[in-house]
């Protein structure tokens, strides 16, 4: 039995007189009985299986707040095992707060009583009704509309007063531990009651009660800026949060950082261009009027699961757009991967450590192992501080199709050159769906974390490949110390390679001798600045190159060997002997 048929047969067996229209159960609603309003409304839940409320309930005559199962369940005192869905190890959140004894309940009494009717025409004028005003219980104090703050214990402690029509006129009222961080979040009982659901964040209480209007469940903050204190713990057993900010930029960038946090689950809901700047929900649904509930349904089918990568098709235009406009300029590129290599490694996992003399090559032989990977549809992210996206872009084409920089920047009229590029472009595009180049410098494993989530989630796939380069070239909390911060690295990729079933790929810098020179002997003690490094590898190689790297017009041939100088399951000693082919940036084994 599918989700919606489970919650079908839920809803079917514990609402009386239930029968289906279409995508809907209709029943009496079995909690009008217990509210102040005499006639019992309908309940109605929704089943649409191809829509993200499918089996969010929720009284037509609005005699209480909707919500899906989990809450029906609290409702109706049914146990919570009999409920599709439910997990039975979760643990509820709770933050350590203590409440005032004193709350805000005879004082929003007093403020709702002064509503009158040019206070809810205000809100008509947004299509909101004096139904959902009253429902969210705002009231007002003879010149502010006031909006009481619920918190999880279902009082208020705290209010926000707005005056009507000058959003930026505003002052907080009540118990004032109340009126900033993580208390700003308007309709927080609204979370409870969307577990294993999906839930509305939206940037301005008003906004917010134009969705309340159309039947949609949602909280909301002040402003965009107060996004940042809605954590991704509060909103755990969210399925769907729909993000929805004004349309200005500065918004819309608090809008991505929440959604960083939250992961995949976030959708940011995205407004047509051709609206202007500062728009947002209560002026779509003035402008709309009957027109809104479809508006919004469109903003909603066109949103997607928040990535914080590019599209692997704009990273391909963008990169060849950039071929284009580069032609007849001089530059390099390349990368591969190896069967000797594998054999010697038992195949690719764990912590790899690889370093080397400058220039040796120890990035293009990363590029290239790390790209075929890739070609494999393994995602890979490539954190790479050393070279630069298109230099890593250049150095793939140029090995995939077999034809130098020069070549790739010039138009060609040789057909076979022009069928080379153009199947090595095809292959280009499609590896780039799992291979990703990040450049951060303010890269940090918390954020790593969730990209590594990110790509699988993208992918589907559950291993992931993360290159390293390099090593030394990782942000640092204190610069100054650097072997602890490189250490510090070394253990988070430890955990991440348990947790998340990541292999590494990690470039080290390697000590200099005496003399300045490198030492031609290749052991764990020629790596620089990590005594951790034998104790966190898996792997642990050098390359070392049997020519001058530092002499330009070395007429030997561009061969280096790699030699495995550490390992937790394989024996030590040399891999295999390298060559560069250049001018097309792969290594052959030899």
């Amino acid at each position: 039995m599918d989700a919606i048929e489970q919650i079908k047969q839920f809803y079917f067996e514990n609402l009386s007189g239930a029968r289906q229209e279409k995508y809907f159960i209709k029943a009496p609603c079995p909690f009008c009985n217990d509210s102040e309003k005499q006639a019992t409304g309908v309940l109605a839940v929704y089943l649409n299986p191809d829509s993200f409320f499918a089996g969010y309930f929720r009284c037509l005559n609005r005699c209480l707040p909707g919500g899906f199962a989990l809450h029906f369940s609290r409702l109706m005192g049914i146990d919570a095992q009999k409920v599709p869905g439910h997990e039975p190890d979760r643990e509820p959140y709770v933050r350590d707060v203590l409440y005032p004894i004193k709350n805000l309940k005879q004082d929003i009494t007093k403020f709702t009583s002064l509503m009158s009717k040019s206070e809810y025409a205000y809100f008509q004028e947004y299509g909101i009704s004096k139904a959902v005003v009253d429902e969210m219980k705002i009231g007002y104090n003879g010149r502010y509309l006031v909006y009481p703050y619920y918190l999880e214990d279902g009082k208020s402690y705290a209010a926000r007063c707005i005056l009507p029509g000058r959003p930026e006129d505003n002052f907080w009222y009540g118990a004032e531990n109340f009126f900033s961080g993580e208390f700003q979040i308007f309709d927080l009982p609204e979370i409870d009651r969307c577990e294993n659901g999906v839930l509305f964040l939206v940037e301005g209480e008003n906004n917010l009660l134009t969705l309340k209007e159309l039947g949609y469940p949602g909280i909301a903050v002040p402003t965009a800026a107060d996004l940042e204190f809605v954590s991704a713990e509060r909103l755990a057993y969210i399925n769907h949060v729909f993000i929805v900010v004004n349309n200005t930029p500065e918004a819309y960038l608090a809008a991505r950082e929440t959604a960083t946090r939250l992961g995949f689950k976030a959708r940011i809901l995205k407004w047509p261009t051709h609206l202007k700047r500062g728009f947002g929900l209560c002026d779509l649904a003035k402008e709309e009027g009957k027109k809104f509930r479809s508006a919004v349904s469109e903003m909603i089918r066109s949103s997607k699961s928040f990535s914080p990568f590019t599209a692997s098709e704009k990273e391909h235009r963008k990169f060849f757009q950039f071929v284009e406009q580069s032609m007849g300029e001089d530059r390099i590129g390349l990368r591969s991967g190896f069967e000797k290599l594998d054999k010697a490694l038992s195949g690719i996992r764990g912590i790899n450590i690889m370093g080397g003399p400058p220039k040796a090559g120890k990035s293009c032989f990363y590029m290239q192992v790390s790209t075929e990977i890739a070609r494999r549809r393994t995602p890979v992210i490539y954190y790479d501080f050393e070279n630069g996206r298109q230099n890593i872009y250049f150095r793939t084409l140029s090995r995939l199709s077999r034809l130098s920089d020069a070549d790739i920047r010039t138009k060609h009229t040789d057909e076979d050159v022009v069928q080379r590029l153009k199947k090595a472009s095809l292959e280009f595009q499609e590896m780039l769906q799992y291979f990703r180049v990040v450049t951060d410098r303010k890269l940090n494993p918390d954020i790593m974390r969730r990209q590594i989530d990110f790509l699988k989630h993208e992918t589907r796939q559950d291993n992931t490949v993360v290159v390293i380069d390099s090593l030394h070239k990782l942000p640092f909390k204190n610069l100054s110390d650097r072997r602890t911060g490189i250490d510090s690295w070394l253990r988070y990729m430890e955990a991440i390679r348990d947790e998340q079933n990541v292999s590494f790929f990690v470039i080290s810098e390697l000590s200099r001798g005496e003399g300045g020179s490198y030492s031609k002997k290749p052991d764990l003690g020629s790596f620089k600045e990590s005594g951790d490094i034998e104790y966190s590898a898996d792997n642990a190689m050098i390359l070392l190159p049997d020519w001058d790297p530092v002499d330009p017009i070395s007429s030997k041939k561009r061969e280096s060997s790699l030699w495995l100088v550490a390992s937790r399951e394989n024996n030590p000693g040399k891999i295999a002997a390298y060559r560069l082919e250049y001018p097309f940036w792969g290594f052959r084994e030899l």
